[in-house]
């Protein structure tokens, strides 16, 4: 069982126990979250529908910063450098719940 999830401007496949990194979100640590812009669901190997009405639910595990990325501009023969670093903030997700068509699903664990 997986679920197509947009959140972010990011499009994600989770399923039931998933930890993902999304998009900072204002949820605070062990605050739920919902995605309910759910795109596909896949209940069984090889059949994949867009219901409507479905959400995922997930609990905010932990939220942080990413790696640095460093972003060097240079001009030979110029005298010209300039150097800039970003850090992405993310939030950290472990879904718990795949809602669709009334049937709940969630993880063995």
């Amino acid at each position: 069982m997986y679920a197509v999830i947009r959140t972010g401007g990011k499009q994600y496949r989770v399923a039931p126990g998933d930890v993902l990194k999304i998009e900072k979100t204002e949820a605070g640590d062990n605050s739920t979250v919902e995605f309910s812009e759910v795109l596909a669901v896949s209940g069984e190997s090889g059949s994949v529908t867009q219901p409507a009405g479905a959400k995922v639910l997930g609990t905010v595990v932990s939220e942080g910063r990413g790696a640095k990325v460093l972003v060097f501009h240079y001009k030979r023969k110029k005298q010209y450098k300039k150097l800039q670093g970003h850090r992405q903030s993310y939030t950290e997700v472990r879904i718990n719940e795949i809602q669709v068509d009334g049937a709940s699903y969630t993880s063995a664990n």
